[in-house]
C-alpha cells in the first residue's frame, strides 16, 4: 500500500486538482480510462460515507436500542435510526459545502482522537499484561501460511484500514501549498497508520492470556459487548481496564464519523472531476462562492439516503463496492509512468525516486489485492464498470458536452486484456473458494482452484507487467496529454488567493473590472482565464487555452 501511496504523492503534488483519481488517468490515457478509474473511485467513495454513518449508529444502538433492529439476520436502521442517519449525513454534507477549511478544522479533531485512543490502548495493554510467549503459541508466526496473510489483507479488513490516503488527492484543488502539503499528508498518513496498527497488533498479542490460545488463534473469542465493539474492548474488560473499555466503546462511535465526513466530500469531488472531464452533466462541476461543488454534494447526500434503506443483501453489495474500489488505485501508477514521459518538463515538488521500478511494482500490488478479494468481487466489479459505460453512453446521447467528447479508444486498448485477464485468473484461482459465486445467465461458477496458490499470484504479477508495458506504449501523444492537463495549479492557486484576501476572487463576474483584487487574481492564476467563466479561474475546462498552457510547461513542444 505504501507503493501506491507514493505514486499518489507525486501526481497529487504535481497536478493539484479536485478528484485526482479520475483526472490523472484522463490526462495520460484519455476519456475511456479516465472515466473507468473515476467511476470506480466514485462508487467506492460514495458508499463509504453512508457505511460509516450506519456503523456509528450500530455502535450507538448499544445505548439507544431504538436506532437499529435485526432483519434477515443482519442489523438495519429503524425509522428513528433512518432519521438520525439522514441528519448526520446532512451534517457531513453541510460541513463540506462550507469549504475545505471547515472540513479540515473539523477533521482535525477527529484525527487527534483517532491517534490518541490507539496510543492509550497500546500503552495501557502493554503496561498491564505482557506474555511474550504468545508470539510462539498457537502455531507460532503465520500459523495459516502466506495464503492466510493474503486472505486477511482483503477479507480481514487490513487493506480497508489502509485506505483513505487518496483523500488528500481528491481534495487537491482546494489545498493550500499542495506541492508540500499533499505528499506530507499522504506519506504521513500511511506511516502513522501502519505504525499504529503494528503497535496495536503487538500489544494485543502480548496482553492476551495464554490460556485463550490453548486451541489456537482461530478459537479466540470474547463475550458480552466485545461481540459488538471488538476484541480490544473485550481484552480491556478481561484485564480489568474498565475505563479503557469505555473509551473504546466511545471510539467505536466517534471514529467512523470522521471517516464518513471525509469520504462524503471525496465522492462529491470525484463527481465534480467526472463532470470537468465531460463524462457527466456540467451541473456537477458548478461551484459555490466557497469553491465547493454544491450540486455534487447534494447528489451524494441523496444517494446516501438510498443506501440507508434496508434492501435485502444491500450491505453485501455496498461492502463489495468499497473493497473493490482499490482498482482505482491501479490506474495511478500507470498514469505516473505515462505522464513522466508525456510531461517531463513540469516541476515536480515531490519526485518519486526509482519511479520506473516503483510504478510497475505498485501496479502489481493493486492487482494482487484485487485477486485476494476473490472471484465474487472481481466479476461484479467488471459488471459495475460495464454499467458505468452504459451510463456514459446515455450521457453522450443526452448531453451536448458529452457528445463532443473524444473517447481516445486507441489509448485505452490495454483495458480489455487487463480486465479479461484479471477475470480469467480470478476465476481459475485458489482464493475465496469457500464462497463460490456464479455469473447469472453465463453460469461461470468460480473460483475453480485450478491455478493453485502461488501460481495464481505469479500469473497476476506477469499479467500486470505485460499490461503496464502495453499501457505505457499506448499512452496519449504528449501534445494531446498536455492539452488535457492545461495548468492544474490554477485550482489550488485561486483557492490560495481566496484564503489570503478573504474574498470571492475565483469568479470574476464583472467584465472589465480592473481593481486591485482583479489584478491580484490574474497575477496569481494567469492571464489566459476567462473572467466570465463559471468554473474555477483558469482550470482544466479552458480547452482553448490548454494547449498553450501545456507548451508553456514543455518548451520542446513549441
Amino acid at each position: 500500500m505504501m507503493l501506491l501511496a507514493l505514486t499518489h504523492a507525486e501526481l497529487g503534488a504535481t497536478y493539484p486538482v479536485a478528484g485526482g483519481n479520475a483526472r490523472f488517468p484522463h490526462y495520460a490515457f484519455g476519456s475511456v480510462i479516465g472515466f473507468t478509474s473515476g467511476w470506480v473511485a466514485f462508487l467506492g467513495a460514495l458508499t463509504v460515507g453512508p457505511i460509516m454513518v450506519q456503523t456509528t449508529l450500530l455502535y450507538a444502538s448499544n445505548y439507544v436500542s431504538s436506532l437499529t433492529t435485526v432483519s434477515a439476520g443482519r442489523p438495519v436502521l429503524t425509522a428513528q435510526g433512518y432519521l438520525v442517519a439522514a441528519a448526520l449525513l446532512l451534517l457531513f454534507c453541510t460541513i463540506n459545502v462550507m469549504g475545505v477549511r471547515w472540513l479540515a478544522e473539523t477533521n482535525k479533531l477527529a484525527v487527534l482522537w483517532k491517534i490518541l485512543i490507539p496510543v492509550l490502548t497500546v500503552v495501557a495493554l502493554v503496561m498491564t499484561s505482557t506474555h511474550e510467549e504468545n508470539f510462539t503459541a498457537g502455531g507460532g508466526f503465520m500459523p495459516f501460511g502466506w495464503k492466510g496473510v493474503f486472505l486477511a489483507m482483503s477479507s480481514g479488513g487490513v487493506i480497508f484500514a489502509c485506505l483513505g490516503f487518496e483523500q488528500a488527492v481528491q481534495l487537491g484543488g482546494e489545498s493550500r501549498k499542495p506541492g508540500r502539503n499533499i505528499p506530507v499528508a499522504i506519506i504521513g498518513a500511511m506511516v502513522v497508520s501502519v505504525a499504529l496498527y503494528i503497535a496495536l497488533q503487538l500489544a494485543y498479542i502480548v496482553a492476551l492470556d495464554p490460556s485463550n490460545l490453548s486451541n489456537g488463534w482461530n478459537a479466540v473469542s470474547f463475550s458480552g459487548k466485545a461481540k459488538l465493539f471488538g476484541p480490544f474492548a473485550g481484552l480491556a474488560t478481561a484485564l480489568g481496564l474498565g475505563w479503557l473499555a469505555v473509551l473504546l466503546y466511545t471510539d467505536a462511535i466517534v471514529s467512523p464519523g470522521g471517516t464518513g465526513l471525509l469520504y462524503t466530500g471525496a465522492s462529491a469531488r470525484l463527481s465534480f472531476a467526472l463532470s470537468r472531464n465531460g463524462y457527466i452533466p456540467g451541473a456537477f462541476a458548478r461551484l459555490t462562492p466557497r469553491r465547493t461543488p454544491l450540486f455534487a454534494i447534494a447528489v451524494s447526500f441523496v444517494c446516501g439516503l438510498v443506501l440507508f434503506l434496508p434492501f435485502p443483501g444491500w450491505q453485501e453489495l455496498v461492502g463489495f463496492i468499497s473493497a473493490a474500489a482499490v482498482i482505482a488505485y491501479a490506474t495511478v501508477p500507470l498514469s505516473l509512468g505515462a505522464l513522466r514521459r508525456q510531461d517531463p518538463g513540469r516541476p515536480r515538488p515531490f519526485r518519486l525516486p526509482a519511479a520506473s521500478l516503483i510504478a510497475p511494482a505498485a501496479f502489481i500490488v493493486a492487482n494482487e489485492i484485487l485477486l485476494f478479494t476473490g472471484w465474487a468481487v472481481v466479476w461484479k466489479l467488471i459488471v459495475a464498470i460495464l454499467i458505468g459505460f452504459a451510463l456514459l453512453a446515455l450521457s453522450m446521447l443526452t448531453d451536448s458536452k458529452a457528445r463532443a467528447l473524444s473517447l481516445d479508444w486507441r489509448s485505452a486498448v490495454w483495458l480489455w486484456p487487463y480486465l479479461l485477464g484479471m477475470a480469467a485468473i480470478s476465476y481459475l484461482s485458489s482464493f475465496d473458494t469457500r464462497t463460490p459465486s456464479s455469473i447469472p445467465l453465463l453460469g461461470l461458477n468460480g473460483p475453480r482452484n485450478e491455478l493453485t496458490f502461488g501460481w495464481d499470484v505469479l500469473a497476476v504479477a506477469v499479467l500486470s507487467l505485460a499490461v503496464y508495458a502495453y499501457a505505457i506504449r499506448s499512452r496519449l501523444p504528449a501534445a494531446h496529454a498536455l492539452a488535457l492537463v492545461g495548468d492544474p495549479t490554477d485550482e489550488s492557486e485561486a483557492e490560495d488567493v481566496e484564503r489570503r484576501r478573504g474574498r470571492r476572487l475565483p469568479l470574476l463576474e464583472h467584465e472589465g473590472q480592473d481593481d486591485a483584487d482583479h489584478q491580484e487574481a490574474r497575477k496569481r492564476v494567469g492571464d489566459d482565464a476567462d473572467p466570465d467563466a463559471s468554473e474555477p479561474l483558469g482550470g482544466i475546462g479552458l480547452a482553448e487555452d490548454s494547449a498553450q498552457q501545456g507548451r508553456r510547461h514543455n518548451p520542446r513542444l513549441v
